[in-house]
């Protein structure tokens, strides 16, 4: 069988990459070709345009690339039709994945979502196009099921999350060696996650660095993203309480003590290594107010939205100052704080559901194919 996917961003590569190697088990001829990452490569098929060339965030930003924007929407396009696959497989990015998906569902190709859009965060009117353009969605939140289903009346198929995947095949990491591989020592380590774009990984260190000298028994390592060049952080590590450690998010989560982290993915990944965190946002002044009016959501980190309640603590734009900062930190950092932060944590893995997601999903794609 022929699958085009398309995934926008390191995340997206991250669970397509393991969605394809769940493919590979159901279809052994499986014929890739791709929009994603070095991840996805590794698996094997055809990368016709990373993920770096797409990344753009924020309502400001995508106004100023809409030229760019259509003209990889066009090219898209016509790389499907010459490819003509079987299935196409949407993972995440609904920006772009949904204008792909109205144009494909037109052509006659069986269009399915791996990893819904948030429209129960914003944007509920897109669930008029989901159910217009998407043969097969499979949703990784365990609420979006009675969301999609008892709300909008659109049958959905619950998979868990591949998170769980990814974290249950993370290799062991030993602490002795990475710390001698990176130039760390023996000092507990402060995780910073600052996000995975470059306008907002500077927007965040920033205000993440400037409690480093606050906090000398503890050594901060940054998390560099896969989508930048490590040259792109030198201008950030220049203290010496501060390490860069790139592309090994996970192993640098599995030896951390506390972690600073952008809301996003990331803050899910630090909770299900048991990681006490402060989720931490800040964008342009614009974007936030308009954000502000369209989203309707009591917080804006995963690991609170799916428990219900503040699990985590979460500094929102101007709350995302020095001086906030320095004081959660502090709190997640004593003992009987850690404690409640765990409990948390394991009632979130539970929720969750178990491992697996990849491929639940490989085969509900592949017999709604054969069948």
């Amino acid at each position: 069988m022929k699958y085009y996917i398309i995934a926008g961003e390191a995340s997206g590569d991250l669970h397509a990459s393991n969605l394809m190697k769940a493919l590979l088990k159901e279809d052994p001829n499986a014929d890739f070709r791709f929009w994603g990452g070095d991840l996805m490569e590794q698996v094997g098929g055809i990368l016709v345009k990373h993920y770096r060339e797409l990344a753009f965030m924020g309502f400001v930003e995508v106004l100023f690339n809409l030229k760019t924007i259509f003209r990889n929407i066009s090219f898209c396009k016509d790389d499907i039709t010459a490819f003509q696959p079987d299935a196409i497989i949407f993972v995440d990015y609904p920006g772009f994945n949904l204008r792909i998906a109205k144009w494909a569902k037109k052509q006659g190709f069986v269009t399915h979502f791996y990893i819904s859009p948030q429209i129960w965060a914003w944007k509920e009117n897109r669930i008029t196009e989901i159910k217009r353009d998407i043969d097969h969605m499979y949703v990784i939140l365990p609420f979006e099921k009675d969301f999609y289903e008892k709300k909008h009346n659109f049958p959905v198929h619950f998979v868990g999350h591949p998170l769980l995947d990814a974290i249950a095949h993370q290799d062991l990491v030993i602490p002795k060696d990475f710390k001698k591989e990176h130039k760390l020592d023996s000092r507990p380590i402060i995780a910073l996650l600052p996000g995975s774009r470059k306008q907002e990984i500077s927007k965040m260190l920033e205000t993440m660095l400037s409690i480093t000298n606050d906090f000398k028994d503890h050594q901060f390592v940054i998390a560099g993203a896969p989508s930048q060049e490590p040259e792109f952080y030198k201008p950030f590590i220049k203290k010496k309480n501060v390490h860069l450690v790139m592309n090994k998010t996970y192993d640098v989560l599995s030896l951390s003590t506390a972690a600073l982290v952008t809301s996003g993915t990331a803050t899910l990944e630090t909770a299900l290594f048991k990681v006490p965190e402060v989720v931490c946002y800040k964008g342009s002044s614009i974007s936030y107010q308009i954000a502000k009016r369209i989203i309707k959501l009591d917080y804006i980190s995963l690991v609170n939205l799916i428990m219900e309640k503040e699990v985590v603590k979460e500094l929102i734009q101007n709350e995302f100052n020095k001086k906030s900062l320095k004081r959660e930190l502090e709190k997640i950092l004593i003992f009987e704080n850690r404690k409640t932060i765990f409990g948390g944590y394991f009632e979130l893995e539970r929720k969750l559901g178990g491992t697996g997601a990849s491929e639940k999903t490989a085969r509900l794609i592949h017999n709604s194919i054969k069948n």
